[in-house]
C-alpha cells in the first residue's frame, strides 16, 4: 500500500493493501478502496464511495456518494479475468453511478476521458469507451462497447444499445433509446431514438463558423434525400466536400461498425 503523506483519509474508510493514493487524495468516511486501485492527485471520494477493481481514477476527479467504481462487468460471460477501468482528469461522478471493468472479449478495458459530468444513477457498463467532455444526465445507461466521442450529450432516462457508436458533438434527447449509429453532431430524439437534425445549438455555442454550419446542414439534407444507400450518399459527399466537419460524419458513417446507422427520417 503506497499513501502519500499529504492525503486526508477519514478514519472510518476502509484502504485495503495494494492500493495506490497520490497526492492531496481527500477520501470522506465510509468509503472502501480495492488492493487495486490507483487513486491520482487530487481526487475527492465524498463518502461511502465504493473503488475496486484494476481502476485507475485520474487527477482531480471528484466521486460523490454511494457511487460504485471498478465492479466486475454485468455480463454472465464474464470469468473472473483480469480487467481494468480507467478514468481521465478532471470527472464529476455524482451519486449512485456505476462504471464497470471491461471484459477480455471486448479489449479488457472500460475508458472514461477528461472532463465528463455524470449524473445520478447513470451507467457506463463494460468495454465501453467514452470521451472528453461528456454528459450523461440522470439515470441514462451507456451498454457493453459503446463508444461515445468528445463533447456528446446524452439525455435523462436514455438508454444507448451496445455497440453503439455516438460521432463528436450529438445530443440525445430525454427518455430515448438509441440502437443504431449516431452521426457526429446528430440530433436524436423520440422513444425509439431518431436522427432529426443536427445539433445546432451545441455547434452555435462552440463557435463554429457559420460556413461549416451551413456545409453541414446542406450534408445532412444530401444524406437524407439523396440517391442510393446511405454510405453511397456518404461517398459522394467526401468527394465534393471542402468542410472539414462535413469530412468528420463521411469518415464516421464509412468507419468500421458493428451497427447499422440512425438515418434521416
Amino acid at each position: 500500500m503506497s499513501i502519500d503523506p499529504s492525503a486526508r483519509i477519514h478514519p472510518s474508510s476502509v484502504i485495503e493493501a495494494g492500493a495506490r493514493i497520490g497526492p492531496n487524495v481527500e477520501i470522506g468516511p465510509f468509503c472502501l478502496v480495492g488492493p487495486e486501485v490507483e487513486l491520482d492527485r487530487d481526487v475527492v471520494l465524498k463518502s461511502h464511495v465504493v473503488v475496486t477493481g484494476a481502476t485507475f481514477v485520474g487527477e482531480g476527479t471528484v466521486v460523490f456518494p454511494f457511487a460504485s467504481i471498478g465492479e466486475i462487468p454485468q455480463d454472465l460471460k464474464f470469468a473472473g479475468e483480469k480487467t481494468s477501468l480507467v478514468i481521465g482528469k478532471r470527472n464529476r461522478i455524482r451519486e449512485h453511478v456505476t462504471m464497470n471493468t471491461g471484459t477480455e472479449g471486448g479489449g479488457g478495458v472500460t475508458r472514461v476521458g477528461d472532463d465528463g459530468l455524470f449524473m445520478a444513477g447513470c451507467h457506463v457498463a463494460h468495454d465501453v469507451t467514452i470521451g472528453d467532455r461528456v454528459i450523461v444526465v440522470n439515470q441514462s445507461a451507456v451498454a457493453g462497447h459503446c463508444v461515445i466521442e468528445d463533447d456528446v450529450i446524452i439525455g435523462g432516462l436514455s438508454g444507448i444499445h451496445q455497440w453503439v457508436r455516438i460521432g463528436r458533438g450529438a445530443i440525445i434527447g430525454a427518455v430515448s433509446m438509441v440502437t443504431n449509429d449516431v452521426i457526429p453532431y446528430g440530433l436524436v430524439q423520440g422513444p425509439r431514438g431518431v436522427l432529426d437534425g443536427l445539433n445546432l445549438v451545441g455547434l452555435k455555442r462552440k463557435g463554429v463558423a457559420r460556413a461549416d454550419i451551413t456545409a453541414l446542414r446542406a450534408a445532412f439534407q444530401a444524406l437524407s434525400q439523396g440517391e442510393g444507400t446511405f454510405q453511397e450518399r456518404a461517398r459522394r459527399l467526401s468527394e465534393e466536400t471542402e468542410s472539414d466537419y462535413v469530412r468528420e460524419v463521411v469518415n464516421f458513417v464509412l468507419g468500421d461498425s458493428d451497427r447499422s446507422f440512425l438515418t434521416p427520417s
